[in-house]
């Protein structure tokens, strides 16, 4: 009886939500509670209350990049800032420096 042995994963088909280029990741903040009204609304003024823990995570997009020096499409999972890097240096530069290619 053969065993069975599931097919490798590509590095852009993580769940994990990394940016494949940058490394930028999920990260965590705060969000300021307040409470009251406004003194220009009528009321005596607004008060910080507490503090609430909130996610922030990256842009993230799945996408095919073209590389002209090697004539195919690269699939890459990164986020809007780190295609702005791609389209300023270039995809083969840009891709090779993350060590996709």
């Amino acid at each position: 009886m053969a065993a069975f042995l599931p097919a490798p994963n590509p590095p852009y088909e993580t769940m994990s939500r990394i940016c494949s280029i940058r490394g930028s990741r999920v990260r965590s903040g705060r969000r300021i509670h307040r409470s009251g009204l406004a003194k220009k609304k009528g009321g005596i003024g607004r008060h910080v209350t507490k503090t609430v823990n909130r996610k922030i995570s990256p842009n993230l997009h799945k996408k095919r990049v073209f590389v002209p020096e090697l004539g195919r499409y690269v699939v890459v999972k990164a986020s809007c800032k780190a295609f702005k890097t791609i389209n300023k240096n270039g995809a083969f530069a840009t891709l090779k420096k993350a060590g996709l290619i």
